[in-house]
Formats: C-alpha cells, structure tokens, sequence
C-alpha cells in the first residue's frame, strides 16, 4: 500500500511540474485610481512547482517526480521553459536544469523535518532550494564560458539567467509558502 501512495505522490509531482512549466507568472499591480493592470513576470511557474513538489510530495518523491520530468524533456516532449530535446543539454539552461534534482531533495527534506511546519519553515526550504537551482546554473555557466561553448560573455548569461529572474522567483515563494502549506493541511501531511 506504501509504494502506490509514494508512486501517485510522485505522479503528482510530475503532473504539478509540466503543468506549472506551462503557467506563466503575472502580478497585479495598482495603475489608477480604483484600477489594476496585470504585469507578466519574466519567469513561468515551472520553478515553484517543482519547490511545491518538494514541499506537499517530500525529498524522495520529489526527486522521482524530478527525474522523470528532465527525462520527459530530453528525450520525448518539449516539456521545459524553452524547448526541450537531448540538444538542451548543450544551452545554459542545462545547468539550471540539473540543478532541480537536488533542490527538490533538499526542499522536501527541510519541509519534511518537522511535522508541523510554520510558514517560515517552508519559506525557509524554498529559497534553499531556489538558491541550489541558481547556484548549480552558475556553475555551468562559469564552466561554459571557460571553454568557450556559447557567443554571450559570463556577464550577459549571468543576468539572463539569473540577475533577472531569481527576483521573481524569489517572489514567487511566497505563493509557494502559502499553497504548500494549505495542501498540506488538506493532505494531512502535518
């Protein structure tokens, strides 16, 4: 009974990465009086929901959820932020990319030590996780440009890929924080 809740924790999992990978982030934001305008944010949702898999479905079903995404999008549908393909493992982004796996480990891992979790807690394990992703990206850049793999200088992928939007990644953490923490009330997970 234990492998078919950690297999459809996983499948979760799975489901909540693609379809927040299609999700793109907005914010509204007061422009007149009485009015708002909807702002889109230069990031989708694919980030948070891997950090909310990590969160609700925990270290080791969140990895397999993990896995099985960055396998689906090398090797069979073009599931990731920009694309996808075996050809993804040659762009910058591979680096962010490969960094998902031990961020949502560490996520659900830190989401996981206690059962109840206040909001600072969680808020805590996202932006650790958020920070391994970025972390991991930066690294690969740094190897990247070292031997010359792509045109743009260490300074322009830095701000493409992270300057501009570990921001609002960062600020989409907070929905994380608040979305986690009421699926897992509801899923009795605390």
């Amino acid at each position: 009974m234990k492998s078919i809740k950690n297999l459809s924790s996983a499948f979760t999992g799975l489901l909540l990465i693609l379809t927040g990978g299609m999700l793109p982030s907005a914010i509204f934001l007061p422009e007149n009086f009485l009015s708002f305008k909807l702002y889109d944010l230069p990031s989708s949702w694919q980030v948070p929901a891997l950090l909310l898999t990590g969160i609700i479905c925990g270290p080791n079903q969140g990895t397999i959820a993990t896995v099985a995404y960055i396998t689906i999008g090398l090797f069979f549908l073009p599931v990731f932020h920009g694309g996808g393909s075996i050809g993804y493992l040659a762009t910058p982004d591979f680096g962010y990319l490969a960094g998902f796996i031990p961020a949502v480990w560490v996520t659900g891992r830190i989401a996981m030590a206690k059962k109840k979790n206040p909001l600072s807690q969680l808020f805590k394990a996202s932006v650790c996780g958020l920070t391994i992703i970025h972390s991991i990206g930066i690294i690969n850049l740094l190897i990247g440009t070292l031997f010359s793999r792509w045109p743009d200088t260490l300074l322009q992928l830095f701000l493409r890929y992270t300057l501009v939007i570990f921001p609002v990644q960062l600020l989409l953490c907070s929905g994380v924080v608040i979305i986690g923490k009421f699926f897992r009330t509801i899923l009795l997970v605390e």
